[in-house]
């Protein structure tokens, strides 16, 4: 891809500091929704220590009163002091190459807001690991063959010179579990061709999956699109799920026993609750049960009262003490504890 005039704004193909960022880590955009984080290096050789500039502040340690926050569709919360729009100062020893650091895989839920994906995004920053957000599109779940050539087009990505090779940690919320399901379905139709990526993905977490009917579904895009009229927009989906059952019902039918019956046998990650109108937290245990029929570690937090896609907002000392201990029990993964002495 021809790079295009620098702009004053981060959505740019050049690699430049994101605003407010105080030159920590660059940022570029990859594809259409497609964005890539990481630490800013140096000449091979030398090392180089992320430090705030003189205009910012250091963020404070990690503490339970200074956790980081995350957004959910349907309401807004003040960026935390630790997680703002910049990562906390770390020290990066290089090797002269960034590439040799593991990368997140993050799908944000529909209409993530950047302040929210950014405190996601510096959880692992901060920890050493380069971040891919990939953001969904309504238009990826109503039309789902679109949804599969999004799928197709981030597994490209992966194979690109940049990240191929690099260990991958998948991390998906809401939809973005949906969008991430996309990209297993083109993984099972070219099993071969993919082996790589297979290979290389080393754990993966999801958070607030839509699991359950053609029901969930559609109450999740009226709680999403137009929480106002959501009653509306639910019975509206509704309908136009039956009127092109062929090309929606269909594909999610199938979308679903891809998920169940997932490439990807890695360790395994989820949190959930009871009271998520989207998810079926039965149907959740179900799926959790078969992977580990299937000789798959997977570990789970579900509560009884949370949020969609805001469990780390409602609980933010238990969802980083789990998240914490399960990164620490990848055997491939090497990382820097920074949760671990406040916890």
């Amino acid at each position: 891809m021809g790079n295009l005039a620098p702009t004053a704004f981060l959505w740019t193909d050049h690699t430049m500091p994101e605003q407010n960022s105080g030159g920590r880590f660059m940022t570029r955009r990859i594809r259409n929704n497609i964005t890539y984080y990481h630490a800013a290096f140096p000449e091979a050789g030398n090392q180089v220590t992320l430090c705030p500039t003189e205009d910012s502040q250091t963020p404070p340690a990690l503490s339970a009163s200074a956790l980081p926050l995350s957004d959910s569709p349907s309401a807004d919360s003040p960026s935390s002091p630790l997680l703002s729009d910049s990562p906390s100062h770390t020290t990066a020893s290089t090797h002269g190459q960034s590439h040799a650091r593991p990368l997140l895989l993050f799908f944000p839920w529909l209409g993530a807001r950047p302040v929210a994906v950014a405190k996601y995004r510096d959880l692992y920053l901060t920890r050493g690991i380069d971040v891919l957000v990939v953001q969904s599109s309504v238009m990826h779940f109503l039309w789902p063959r679109w949804g599969l050539d999004y799928g197709l087009e981030v597994l490209q990505v992966l194979e690109e010179p940049q990240f191929s090779g690099r260990e991958v940690l998948v991390h998906s919320a809401s939809i973005g579990g949906y969008t991430f399901t996309q990209v297993l379905a083109q993984i099972t139709q070219g099993p071969k061709q993919h082996a790589g990526l297979t290979q290389r993905v080393i754990g993966h977490v999801y958070d607030s999956l839509v699991v359950g009917t053609l029901e969930h579904m559609a109450i999740g895009l009226g709680k999403t699109l137009v929480p106002r009229f959501e009653g509306f927009v639910k019975n509206a989906a509704m309908f136009y799920f039956w009127l092109f059952k062929s090309h929606t019902a269909d594909f999610y039918n199938n979308s679903i026993q891809v998920f169940r019956n997932s490439p990807i046998t890695t360790p395994a990650l989820f949190f959930f609750s009871e009271n998520d109108a989207l998810c079926d937290w039965v149907a959740m245990e179900n799926i959790i049960d078969l992977w580990r029929k299937r000789g798959m570690t997977v570990e789970s937090r579900k509560w009884k009262e949370s949020t969609h896609a805001a469990h780390m907002r409602c609980h933010p000392q238990d969802y980083l003490s789990t998240l914490e201990r399960f990164l620490k029990s990848l055997p491939t993964l090497s990382l820097k504890s920074k949760m671990e002495d406040a916890l």
